[in-house]
């Protein structure tokens, strides 16, 4: 309209104009500021498609990609047009004439500025929903592959016998498309109230009618689809309580149906539903009728039903009839809870004995040798040894070893031996000079494996290692011992280019190459050059000399990084290791496939579950999970990383598993038969950790098949915190190759115990056996100890150890100056009917920064000894010292004492030991008067051994002797020929 103002026109200033200089300058900057932005989302977009084509899987991205933009534009369409044509239709419904009034008045001003951008305005409008719709659509791509592509489970849930994949499949897109639905509604509803308020349909003030009929009709379809979607979501809330958590004393996370919710939600849902179709067919109604009467009536009458039906019945059913005989009602609802967990979780074939804790055999001088049959008993600690790896290993600064090292086994001289196993991986921090070129062109990898017996270490208490120096040499053979992707490996390289590399340094000085792998993306192209400097954000990747012909940049390399990218659908376990496969090294990542969608199962929060005392001081250990909360899980594949070329493959493990088969439909090719597994790298295959970690949290509770036991919850279990530290977090699962009471011989298994809910004392022990390729693979064994009786947990074994006068002394004697004590791991071997307690004692101090294993503590049936090594503590336990290695002769041998069950010999014998041990620490000191001391005490105890068994055997021939003369003669007696026997005693002089 034109400006009716009045007042005085006084002389036009002229508003300057920029020059043209300017403006172009303006315009210039404006086009390179687009073209700037435009580039960084191609380079992102570029960047990752060159990444993904460099690993070979391509239709990964590509997939993932287009189902992304198909769920954009599908949807973002959708909600544009939804919102624009109700926009549209009540401008085209507007009254011709407004009232007037002076709202109208007002609102003719507002008409009237926005009349010349009406076009542009509903295009903004649309296309902002649509945007946003679409973004939040294209989150949706994993829901849509899944509902897809899904496969039957062929089971079914016990309340509305559809298979299982209904809930974890189609319900959730379901749920997806009644959200949007609701949402699309809700905005259409809003936009075309406004418009029609606008454009006079709808007043607020003005004089008569408050809305017109073409209003009212208008938005009455809109009330009446909302309404219907409501119809819906009732419908669908009914299957939804077989997935529903839950807050039930029996359980935290309880899921599925109880008593209340089949026998008054269940009804109530479909009642609701009902009057919902009543409601929406009444808003319809008013197409005709013009009248907002009945439908606010029946809106109202909905909203009432659901106080009412929805909400206070089920609470009197819960009230009046559930808590008077709650485990009579509940009961058939927590069987069905009770079978579900244990099959979504893949425990309930576990096998749970009673075990009665202590020892039947009275001379426990004959378990001795059960021992080494029982169990490789670990004492090298892999979370506890890595600073001495280091120390001894590491070679140079910019090596390093993790943290946490890792367990495996390795077949040496035809038997298989536990070993502990790390990488000396690339350690940028170590690097004396820190610039652009060393950290991404000439330091570029770590080189070899190093590797230790885990059942044993040498005299001083450092590993015994079977693989190490630099390069690595030892039991492996040899391999490709370049590791350029790492757990440590987290910067980019730029390899194989004019610039030469460090490849690791010798007596000879620095030794180079250049990578010749065909891992990485090409630089030459300066389109990729370009790409990557903006998204790293690193300009000299554009114009450095370094970068030439055959240059590569190598990005995304630690193992668990480049599964999960390369399987963006798995969900990975924490604990990613290495293992000499074939020649090379292999980093092995086990990795699962979840949902949350199976009915009845409780669900677990993996973050919560999978945390212990070791993930709690190292991230890298965490699991990386697609989705925290889940209610089945399954180990469906063995993915494996090559360390020198990045190799990504995917092994499907599971092969029933129904979510594995949905993706793989989904991601045709991207993951490999079970049969394309080798011999020798199902060898080094082994159950993993987190899935370990999740079903024992569930057998806490889950190890009782009745009702009546689960909900008194007097069989409630704990996972106990770890004792050798004071974190206060769980206990981690420990590897180990042992023998359970019902297996004919060893098999590496992964170990845990239980105490009672709020209690020290032990209540179980589990195994499962992780030895991959046999047929026992995954069978969780389970020792149930009796509730008459306590026997002692790791808790009390630990305060056990350190409450006893002389071994408390002795660790008062081993913190002595500034060394340190540090408990290693803490294992439980089951033997006899009793539980034999190991644990290695480390000391770090007197001058040394790395800890060195001086001290093993065994306990069994009671019995605790502290001795300097396992055999020692075994012997000492079991009555056995008669048993122990003899002293070293002069020439470096060893000496026989007489054998013997005499005590006394075995005492005189034990004592020998010591004093040779103590002269053995004299001479490293020196110490010569210790070591002339420990000589003497040497001697004397030698020399009442022979006195001790001359009169044994003086007394057996005496006993045995056809005649009394026969035993007088002073020529036949033993005694004399064990006197003339020469003394084994090394002589003083020999040190």
């Amino acid at each position: 309209m034109p400006d009716r103002g009045g007042g005085p026109t006084g002389p036009r200033i002229r508003v300057g104009r920029p020059s043209r200089r300017v403006r172009t300058l303006l315009m210039t900057l404006g086009v390179l500021a687009v073209i700037g932005m435009a580039f960084t989302m191609f380079a992102g977009f570029w960047t990752d498609w060159l990444w993904y084509r460099s690993v070979n899987y391509s239709s990964v991205f590509t997939t993932t990609l287009w189902t992304k933009i198909g769920l954009f534009f599908v949807f973002g369409l959708l909600m544009a047009l939804a919102v624009g044509f109700n926009i549209w239709l009540a401008h085209r419904l507007r009254p011709p004439l407004s009232a007037m009034s002076v709202e109208q008045q007002s609102l003719d001003r507002y008409r009237m500025s926005i009349a010349p951008y009406k076009t542009w305005l509903l295009l903004g409008i649309t296309a902002l929903v649509g945007l946003i719709a679409g973004a939040s659509a294209a989150g949706q791509w994993r829901t849509w592959l899944m509902w897809v592509n899904g496969v039957p489970f062929h089971q079914e849930d016990p309340q509305f016998h559809l298979d299982v994949s209904f809930f974890a499949f189609d319900l959730p897109w379901y749920r997806f498309l009644l959200g949007f639905g609701f949402a699309a509604t809700i905005l259409s509803l809003i936009a075309a109230a406004l418009t029609h308020y606008l454009y006079g349909g709808l007043r607020v003030t003005s004089p008569g009618a408050r809305a017109t009929a073409a209003a009212t009709g208008h938005l009455s379809v809109l009330l009446g689809i909302f309404v219907t979607l409501k119809a819906v979501a009732y419908w669908l809330d009914r299957y939804g309580l077989a997935v529903k958590s839950s807050d039930f004393k029996a359980t935290d996370n309880w899921t599925g149906l109880r008593y209340v919710d089949a026998n008054a939600y269940l009804p109530a849902k479909t009642i609701l539903f009902c009057i919902a179709v009543i409601c929406a067919l009444l808003f319809f109604a008013t197409l005709w009728r013009r009248t907002w009467q009945l439908p606010v009536i029946g809106f109202g009458l909905m909203v009432l039903s659901a106080i009412l039906i929805g909400g206070l019945y089920p609470a009197i059913v819960q009230k009046f009839q559930v808590q008077p005989n709650e485990q009579a009602k509940e009961a058939p609802y927590v069987e069905k809870n009770l079978k579900a967990t244990r099959e979504a979780y893949g425990i309930d074939g576990a096998q749970v004995t009673e075990y009665s804790g202590t020892s039947t055999t009275k001379d426990k001088t004959t378990l001795r040798d059960d021992v080494d049959a029982t169990a490789s008993i670990r004492v090298l600690d892999p979370n506890i040894v890595s600073p001495t790896y280091q120390q001894l290993q590491q070679m140079r600064k910019y090596y390093a070893f993790p943290t946490n090292l890792d367990v495996d086994r390795y077949n040496v001289n035809g038997a298989d031996q536990d070993t502990v196993i790390g990488l000396r991986e690339l350690n940028l921090a170590g690097v004396d000079k820190q610039n652009w070129i060393n950290n991404h062109f000439r330091y570029t990898h770590g080189y070899g494996v190093v590797a230790a017996k885990g059942t044993t270490s040498d005299a001083e208490g450092r590993p015994l290692f079977t693989e190490s120096n630099l390069p690595s040499e030892g039991d492996l053979g040899t391999y490709q011992q370049r590791i350029y992707y790492g757990e440590k490996t987290t910067a980019y390289s730029i390899v194989g280019g004019p610039q030469k590399e460090i490849d690791y340094s010798d007596d000879a000085g620095e030794k180079t190459t250049s990578y010749t792998g065909k891992s990485g993306v090409n630089l030459s192209n300066p389109i990729n050059r370009a790409a990557y400097a903006v998204s790293f954000g690193e300009p000299q990747i554009l114009y450095s000399g370094a970068i030439g012909e055959g240059s590569r940049i190598l990005y995304n390399r630690t193992p668990k990084e480049r599964v999960e990218a390369v399987a963006p659908w798995l969900t990975i376990d924490g604990d990613a290791y290495p293992a000499v496969v074939n020649h090379k090294i292999q980093w092995i990542v086990d990795a699962y496939t979840t949902t949350n969608g199976y009915p009845y199962a409780s669900r677990t929060t993996l973050g919560d579950t999978t945390a212990d005392s070791l993930t709690a001081t190292n991230d890298n250990r965490a699991v990386v999970a697609q989705q925290n909360q889940v209610n089945y899980i399954r180990n469906s594949v063995k993915a494996t990383v090559d360390a020198y070329t990045g190799e990504v493959k995917l092994y499907q493990w599971d092969t029933k598993d129904p979510v594995l088969k949905t993706w793989m439909k989904a991601f045709p090719g991207t993951v490999k038969s079970k049969s394309s597994i080798s011999t020798d790298l199902m060898a080094h295959l082994r159950y993993p950790q987190d899935l370990f970690k999740v079903q024992r949290e569930l057998l806490t509770r889950y190890h009782v098949k009745d009702a009546t036991t689960f909900l008194s919850g007097s069989e409630v279990w704990q996972v106990p915190d770890d004792p050798s530290n004071k974190s206060g977090d769980a206990v981690p699962p420990y590897y180990l190759s042992m023998k359970m009471p019902d297996q004919k011989a060893q098999a590496f298994s992964l170990t845990t115990t239980f105490t009672p809910n709020g209690r020290d004392n032990l209540s179980a022990f589990m195994a499962v056996d992780s030895e991959a390729g046999t047929p026992d693979y995954g069978k969780i064994r389970v020792l149930k100890l009796p509730t008459s009786t306590t026997v002692d947990g790791p808790k009390q074994v630990q305060s056990q150890f350190n409450s006893e006068q002389d071994i408390a002394e002795s660790i008062r004697l081993l913190k002595g100056g500034d060394s340190d004590i540090e408990y290693g791991n803490l294992l439980t071997v089951p033997l006899d009917g009793g539980l034999l307690y190991v644990e290695p004692v480390y000391v770090r101090g007197g001058g040394l920064k790395y800890p060195l294993l001086k001290k093993v503590l065994v306990t069994y049936g009671g019995n605790t000894a502290f001795e300097d090594t396992l055999d020692e503590a075994l012997n000492k336990v079991f009555g056995a010292e008669g048993a122990t290695p003899p002293p070293a002769d002069e020439g470096g041998g060893t000496t026989t004492p007489p054998t013997s069950t005499n005590p006394t010999v075995r005492e005189a014998l034990a004592d020998a030991q010591k004093a040779f041990t103590a002269g053995q620490e004299a001479l490293k000191k020196p110490d010569w008067d210790a070591y002339a001391k420990a000589q003497k005490d040497l001697e004397d105890a030698l020399k009442r051994a022979e006195d001790a068994q001359a009169e044994a055997d003086k007394g057996a021939k005496a006993s045995s002797s056809p005649s009394p003369t026969s035993s007088a003669s002073p020529s036949g007696g033993s005694g004399g020929s064990a006197a003339s026997s020469p003394s084994p005693s090394p002589s003083p002089s020999s040190g």
